[in-house]
């Protein structure tokens, strides 16, 4: 693992946009692994604006999201497919078909996650995956205790996890108490990781994830195992 450290927020985020743009000019079908929240949103207006200033072609690019919580449908404006949407996806010049998230309508919900875990071996693999760490430690929606080896399944969500997205929703009451996840096995098949971890409120967690021991209680300390895993961060 990698970790490095620019001088603040707009910096790292721009090193990750930069990371991210030389490996779709590298590779144009590149197969990229994305997440969701806060963190990210400046990073997508990012890429946006290389796309539209240095015309950085992502139609052949195929790309598989972390998560999406359970119950809600694709247009609701708290799905991550709308979030991707609005963030990035309409900003870019991507196919919208070659864009996917598991569905979290789907009837049969263990179907959908082994169909999902089958669209990414049909792409080869994800070859750069993105990744945000939560308070609690968990990449993706794999909450403390996640096994190392898991893969795309259904998820209950921590009180923390809760605590810390329902304020996004309209009705906090109304955030889903569920979500379907990429795995951590699922995560660390990625060739190469790319993880962005912003601000002093995630100092203390960052520690325990780079430095820490290797546990599920803290499932990005998983990365450490990683063979190409860069972490960028700020200085606060």
């Amino acid at each position: 693992m990698e970790v490095i450290i620019r001088p603040d927020k707009e910096k790292a985020t721009d090193l990750v946009a930069k990371i991210i743009a030389k490996a779709v000019q590298h590779k144009p079908g590149l197969v990229l692994g994305l997440a969701t929240g806060n963190t990210m949103e400046p990073l997508y207006a990012e890429l946006a604006a290389i796309h539209r200033d240095e015309k950085l072609d992502f139609s052949l690019c195929r790309t598989f999201n972390l998560d999406e919580y359970v119950g809600l449908k694709a247009e609701h404006r708290n799905s991550y497919r709308h979030y991707m949407n609005e963030h990035l996806f309409s900003k870019i010049n991507i196919d919208i078909r070659n864009t996917h998230l598991p569905s979290g309508t789907a009837r049969d919900l263990d179907s959908e996650c082994e169909k999902y875990e089958q669209k990414i071996k049909e792409c080869g693999g994800i070859d750069l995956q993105l990744l945000g760490i939560g308070k609690s430690g968990h990449i993706g929606f794999n909450e403390p205790l996640s096994a190392f080896f898991s893969r795309t399944r259904v998820k209950a969500l921590t009180p923390t996890t809760i605590a810390q997205n329902s304020p996004l929703f309209e009705k906090p009451e109304d955030m889903p108490k569920r979500a379907i996840t990429m795995g951590v096995g699922t995560i660390l098949d990625a060739k190469r990781i790319v993880t962005l971890v912003l601000g002093k409120a995630k100092s203390e967690i960052l520690a325990k994830a780079v430095e820490g021991p290797v546990t599920s209680m803290v499932s990005a300390s998983a990365l450490q195992l990683h063979p190409k895993c860069v972490v960028i961060t700020d200085e606060e």
